[in-house]
């Protein structure tokens, strides 16, 4: 099993914890930002002097599209069934009602430190996907001229860090024991129905398919967490079944926003179900707008879970598949 997420992720939540400085974590995010726009065109790069990639993108991108809307449809069923079962969402919506208890984005101590955080999410849609395409025209572009062992450096030199700065943002999130005692322990129960369900539709499309599991299960259980989803996979497996990874997952966040407006006809937590880890950060604000303010509580404590067991989840599943 790799060891490199355990070692880099614990070694962050303890800087988290120790260092209080907000201005450490407020650079360690921009930090964060710079690493995963250099490992997205290191990626790019490894892509774009990959003949045998280039030549299967279509075909890549058809998976992604299948894996990706199958992990939604099983985290809506499964969400669905906690609902049903242990954890009624309507119901809990009412007594936070009546508590008067309401969540706002914006309702935090630190302003200045929402807005860093908030701009470097919408700043991050764009630089990623344009970091990778960059970086598959300049492979593309220069195959003769661009050496694979210096990718696979620089891959491992950007990963390393963009795993401790997840871990110190992991390990800063004072909140989180907060939101977990009002609401109950049960909201864990919520997390774990949209896990259960990304796990269950990877599998299923890699059946269909008839690709390997190892592809379609770990893409699928990333959860919308695609840069370390992606990342991981590229580390673990090579830049083609990376690509998985990061396409699976951003899929998975375009389609969730699209069909927001049918996924709250379906239940309360189906449009949380379709966010998954991305609730903690891009997902969060659109998610909310639907649910509500005061299921905005149960969505960022959804996805800041799932965010911290992503990492732990794709190592685990790596030395099953």
């Amino acid at each position: 099993m790799p060891i490199l997420p355990f070692i880099c992720l614990s070694i962050g939540i303890l800087l988290g914890i120790f260092i209080k400085n907000k201005y450490f974590i407020i650079y360690s995010g921009k930090l964060s930002t710079i690493a995963l726009s250099l490992l997205m065109l290191s990626i790019g790069l490894g892509i774009g002097i990959d003949n045998s990639i280039m030549e299967n993108f279509l075909k890549i991108g058809f998976n992604c599209i299948i894996i990706s809307l199958s992990a939604i449809i099983f985290s809506v069923i499964f969400t669905i069934i906690c609902e049903k079962t242990v954890l009624p969402l309507k119901q809990l919506d009412e007594e936070l009602e009546k508590k008067n208890i309401t969540f706002s984005t914006n309702s935090v101590e630190n302003q200045e430190e929402t807005n860093e955080v908030s701009d470097s999410d919408s700043k991050l849609v764009w630089i990623m996907p344009g970091s990778l395409i960059f970086g598959l025209l300049l492979g593309f572009l220069f195959q003769n001229n661009i050496s694979s062992y210096f990718i696979d450096i620089s891959f491992s030199i950007f990963l390393t860090i963009l795993y401790i700065c997840v871990g110190i943002s992991q390990g800063s999130d004072k909140d989180i024991f907060n939101y977990l005692k009002l609401l109950g322990i049960k909201i864990v129960l919520l997390s774990i129905a949209i896990l259960i369900g990304s796990i269950t539709g990877g599998f299923i499309a890699g059946k269909v398919l008839n690709i390997p599991l190892n592809i379609s299960v770990i893409s699928a259980s990333g959860m919308c967490y695609y840069s370390i989803t992606g990342a991981f996979m590229t580390n673990t497996y090579g830049l083609e079944v990376g690509t998985y990874g990061f396409i699976v997952n951003i899929l998975r966040e375009v389609f969730t926003i699209l069909l927001m407006p049918i996924l709250i006809k379906i239940s309360l937590g189906s449009p949380i179900a379709g966010g998954g880890a991305g609730n903690m950060d891009t997902m969060l604000m659109p998610v909310t707008k639907f649910v509500g303010a005061r299921l905005g509580m149960v969505t960022l404590l959804t996805g800041t879970i799932l965010t911290f067991i992503v990492p732990i989840l794709l190592p685990l599943l790596a030395s099953l598949f």
